[in-house]
């Protein structure tokens, strides 16, 4: 078959005058579309398209389909029509090429019974395929008729028939075409051509399928299109009538009571139809995703606000069929200039440009919208999105918990692809105790015995609760891998309004590479951290942190943060961060900690550390704890810090007796050089399978003791004392970085010291004469290649510390 263009369907139409897409091919995955269009021109018929190589093909039955197998109704080939086609109903002017009202009969997807030969077998005349639509379903053949002399070579005659199945209707063929109703507006044929809603029908409709967005690589260019920002809430609909009002989700659930501020405003509003999105506001007045799903979840109430991009019905009129010019000037008169209400503004500057700003502003986004097109239901290619960053809805199939099977650990996630449910990762962070504990009584109740994943298994299984494909949660992330396995992904929140089904892998099918750090999205990148030579720019350090975010986050992800940041640079004055405060950026999470007035700042992927850099944070000091459970300790931190005199022999030895003390308590160390002039020894902890698991004061107190012992063995060489006149010639064993609200320096961190040297982890066959803490730094990193990570294993290393504090205290 012949590559698929859209040329014949070009040229017979005036996109000046008709209101049809122009549209274009496209390589779109997932199931396959069909819609079934009447059209009123000359004559009544039924468009039937079937999506293929990405176009409509398309055929004009005459009489309509039928549900009867006796029936064999005739279906004339036609030009293939775009994919935007599907989505199209309106009134095609005359004197126009078809000319007349097209209204969309039904749709959904079609799936042929030989996938891998559909091209051979249209080329041969005979195709067999199944529908599901909501009003024609089950198996149909479309058979080619041999041609008649005079018969238009580029319209062949084919014979549309139905199986014979369980929705086969024997007798009741045409009983189907009763249906008088547009299957995406309920709008008669009468009503499209009027632009409005028939006579002694509800004057606005109870609820309106949303027209959805398609994602694309890059946003569209040209004068038929302009942008708006991809807002971050729940998309809803807000209905007023006679001074009651409803918002409903994009799948019509009622959410009037859960959004009960934005009701009560709207009673005030005059009658209505609007599509928009409820967003909440956080306590810096700022949009905030996760602040709408506390307020849902009835954990803190947030403000909302409702904007509106789109309005359906002014009260009187059916708005619909109206370009979305037109219908953007009605909403701009319908909404109120005042809170709860924003009216969504729409730029006519170059798409590419509006999405740089938008991930500059750290959006999500934009979304480009055709201003001539009618507001058609579903998802067409009038409305596309583009992104700054991976964010989507996914499924979840499975959840590991934390050892102690009291904490979630991990989503296992995936989603449709072919229909099929495809394991797409792990999601370990980004959720905070309240919503742990809230996703595992959901998931409690949808256990299952075997995995729910068609295609592709997490690598690791012993630890994996199956469950019940239903629940759809959004989830941030920094790119794929090349097997198709998420990265740096990140919980965002539940998406209750959306159905698991609906959940398909969106373009573009090949995984996506990282979003690049550039000094397009910093301020100032061209500002000096660290004074040469060499000088060190703020650039410098965003690109630091893009490369080595997968091991930075390996051990900063999710957890409390405080950074150490230099706005002007070294030589000016520093300060140490704790809480989040007025983070420039929601890539920065709030994590509340109880007893704490503010609440501290976490990063969960590449973005966050991008956002860090924007500040200047020069050092980055992780907890040895998760936000999920701030006061349990995963890891230990022993920090030994030499008096000025101290030879690295001494340290050396130190480090020695403490890793083979901890490995007698089972207990494995792994050393980390701190850019400085000592070691941490890093020592990784697991929750108890069962009873308590040790919490802060119980590590502090192990720490101590431990440390204590190795004073009382070698008082000549080590103290636990803070003072200095008490370090002298000593190491000091700082066992006080394991306390509630320690914190210590991350693995490939800079220091904030003249030469930039770098935080590293290190083997322990490094841990030997000649080994300098500051040998290592930024500019030496970024001209070398990528070291290989020497703490394989960290994670595989952990026990309970309970079992180490039963061993020493014995």
């Amino acid at each position: 078959m012949p590559r698929a263009t859209l040329d014949r369907y070009r040229a017979k139409r005036d996109f000046r005058r008709s209101p049809e897409p122009e549209g274009g091919t496209s390589a779109k995955q997932g199931r396959l579309a069909f819609v079934v269009q009447r059209h009123a021109a000359r004559r009544l018929h039924y468009d039937l398209r079937l999506e293929w190589a990405g176009v409509l093909k398309s055929w004009a039955v005459t009489r309509g389909p039928s549900l009867d197998p006796a029936d064999k109704r005739l279906a004339v080939e036609v030009e293939d029509h775009p994919l935007d086609y599907a989505g199209f109903e309106g009134v095609i002017p005359k004197p126009g090429y078809g000319a007349g009202v097209v209204q969309l009969f039904d749709r959904g997807a079609w799936a042929p019974l030989d996938a891998d030969r559909v091209a051979e077998n249209l080329a041969k005349g005979e195709l067999k395929f199944v529908l599901a639509g909501e009003r024609l379903r089950g198996g149909f053949l479309l058979v080619r008729l041999k041609p008649r002399r005079g018969e238009n070579p580029r319209q062949p005659n084919w014979l549309l028939i139905k199986e014979r199945d369980s929705m086969a209707r024997p007798g009741e063929g045409d009983a189907v075409l009763k249906a008088e109703t547009s299957i995406a507006t309920g709008r008669t044929l009468a009503a499209i051509e009027g632009g409005a809603i028939e006579a002694g029908t509800a004057a606005i409709p109870d609820f309106v399928e949303p027209q959805l967005c398609r994602l694309v690589d890059t946003p569209p260019g040209g004068s038929a299109w302009r942008h708006e920002p991809k807002l971050d809430g729940y998309r809803v609909q807000l209905r007023v009538q006679g001074g009651k009002a409803r918002l409903l989700t994009r799948t019509g659930l009622d959410w009037t009571a859960r959004f009960g501020p934005l009701a009560r405003a709207a009673r005030a509003l005059p009658d209505g139809l609007a599509d928009g999105e409820v967003v909440a506001l956080d306590r810096k007045g700022e949009t905030s995703f996760a602040a709408l799903q506390a307020h849902l979840a009835g954990e803190r109430r947030a403000p909302l606000l409702f904007h509106a991009f789109d309005l359906l019905h002014d009260g009187t009129r059916d708005l619909r069929g109206e370009p979305l010019h037109a219908r953007k000037a009605a909403l701009r008169e319908w909404l109120p200039k005042a809170d709860p209400w924003r009216f969504v503004e729409d730029f006519d500057a170059p798409g590419a440009q509006m999405l740089a700003s938008a991930c500059r502003l750290a959006l999500e986004g934009i979304v480009s919208k055709r201003q001539d097109a009618t507001y058609a239901s579903g998802r067409g290619g009038a409305w596309v999105k583009s992104k700054c960053r991976g964010r989507e809805e996914f499924v979840v199939g499975g959840f590991s918990p934390q050892a102690s099977g009291k904490g979630l650990g991990a989503l296992l996630v995936g989603l449709q692809r072919e229909g099929r449910l495809a394991y797409a990762g792990r999601v370990g962070t980004g959720f905070n105790a309240a919503a742990s504990t809230r996703l595992l009584k959901r998931l409690g109740t949808l256990r299952r015995k075997a995995t729910p994943f068609e295609q592709g298994a997490p690598a690791r299984l012993r630890d994996v609760t199956w469950v019940e494909p239903e629940l759809v949660v959004e989830v941030a992330y920094g790119g794929w891998t090349e097997d198709g396995i998420l990265r740096h992904a990140s919980f965002l929140g539940e998406r209750e309004d959306k159905p698991a089904e609906e959940v398909e892998a969106a373009p573009p099918a090949k995984p996506l590479a990282p979003r690049r750090t550039t000094s397009a999205h910093l301020s100032n990148p061209d500002r000096v951290l660290w004074p040469g030579p060499p000088a060190i720019t703020k650039e410098a350090l965003a690109a630091h942190y893009e490369r080595f975010a997968d091991r930075i986050l390996a051990h900063v992800a999710g957890r409390p943060l405080s950074v150490l940041r230099a706005p002007g640079g070294l030589g000016k004055p520093l300060f140490f961060q704790r809480h989040a405060g007025n983070a420039p950026s929601p890539a920065l999470r709030e994590v509340h900690i109880v007893g704490q007035d503010k609440p501290y700042m976490a990063v969960d992927d590449a973005a966050g550390l991008a956002a860090l850099a924007q500040m200047s944070a020069l050092e980055l000091h992780p907890w040895g704890a998760t936000a999920a459970r701030p006061e349990i300790p995963d890891r230990l931190v022993f920090d030994l810090d030499p008096a000025e005199g101290v030879e690295m022999p001494a340290i050396i030895a130190c480090a020695k007796e403490l890793r083979a003390r901890l490995k007698a308590l089972g207990l494995t160390a792994f050393p980390r050089v701190t850019g400085g002039k000592g070691l941490h020894l890093v020592v990784p902890l697991a929750i108890p399978a069962r009873g308590a698991a040790a919490d802060w004061a119980a590590a502090k107190s192990f720490a101590r003791l431990l440390c204590t012992l190795m004073v009382r063995d070698a008082p000549d060489r080590y103290t636990v004392t803070l003072a200095k006149k008490a370090r002298t010639g000593k190491i000091f064993l700082d066992y006080l970085r394991n306390d509630r609200l320690a914190t210590a320096i991350a693995n490939w961190s800079p220091r904030a010291r003249p030469g930039a040297a770098v935080a590293h982890p290190i083997v322990w066959s490094a841990v030997k004469p000649g080994l300098d803490p500051a040998a290592l730094t930024l500019p030496a990193l970024a001209e070398a290649p990528m070291p290989r990570d020497p703490w394989r294993g960290f994670d595989a290393a952990a026990i309970p510390l309970n079992d180490a504090i039963r061993r020493l205290t014995k």
